[in-house]
């Protein structure tokens, strides 16, 4: 179980990292304009059903984490949800993985 509480570690920290250098790449050719990153994100219908898709799925992965906590009463677990709209469900679900796969 701690291998695979590690991997749950390891992909929520490249979760967090590999996406973050591509947005920084973006913001800091484009000013650090964080309002022209969000146009970018409806440019077209491909960008525009990821974009909902990502957000759908943040939403839903907020949910179970809610559900979950109430049950479970891993407070820590919540600290998923702040990594999932800043950062991104890449991040957000494997952290929360990892949190949830703790001994209890």
């Amino acid at each position: 179980m701690m291998l695979l509480r590690a991997l749950w570690l390891a992909l929520a920290f490249w979760g967090a990292v590999h996406p973050m250098y591509y947005f920084s790449q973006y913001l800091m050719a484009n000013n650090w304009d964080i309002g022209l990153m969000i146009d970018a994100w409806y440019v077209n219908d491909s960008t525009t059903g990821l974009t909902w898709d990502l957000t759908i799925a943040a939403i839903t992965l907020t949910l179970w984490i809610l559900a979950e906590v109430a049950v479970r009463r891993n407070w820590l677990a919540l600290l998923a949800i702040p990594a999932t709209f800043l950062i991104g469900v890449s991040c957000g679900l494997p952290l929360y993985l990892f949190f949830r796969s703790r001994p209890i």
